[in-house]
């Protein structure tokens, strides 16, 4: 056993593992793969769960397949939004644009008068 003061941990499906103090045990690892997919932590905090992936074969099956399930759902649940919506919405950006561009122009020369 290495390391001074060790975590243990262990679950269904896992052995008892030692893990140094302050490294993420599994149940953090597991807890927080959604953010680790999203790129939500830290980097410091994402190394720490990369280093336990490496270390740990069914923490990195869950992540595979947590990986592979968003992969298939963003590849299979697009909605699709027809031409004429996707112009509306361009003009009425434009628009918006074009008014708060008036807007604008309109506060400078006043501040000028």
């Amino acid at each position: 056993m290495s390391g001074a003061d060790p975590e243990m941990e262990s679950g269904p499906g896992l052995e008892r593992v030692e893990r140094p103090h302050g490294e993420p045990d599994c149940s953090e690892v597991v807890s927080r793969l959604y953010n680790f997919l999203d790129g939500d932590l830290t980097e410091e905090r994402r190394e720490k769960i990369l280093r336990h992936l490496d270390e740990c074969h069914p923490c990195l099956k869950a992540f595979g397949f947590e990986k592979e399930l968003r992969q298939l759902i963003a590849s299979r649940c697009k909605d699709h939004v027809p031409e004429s919506l996707r112009q509306r919405i361009a003009a009425s950006i434009e628009q918006e644009r074009s008014l708060g561009a008036e807007h604008t122009q309109g506060a400078s020369q006043e501040e000028l008068d």
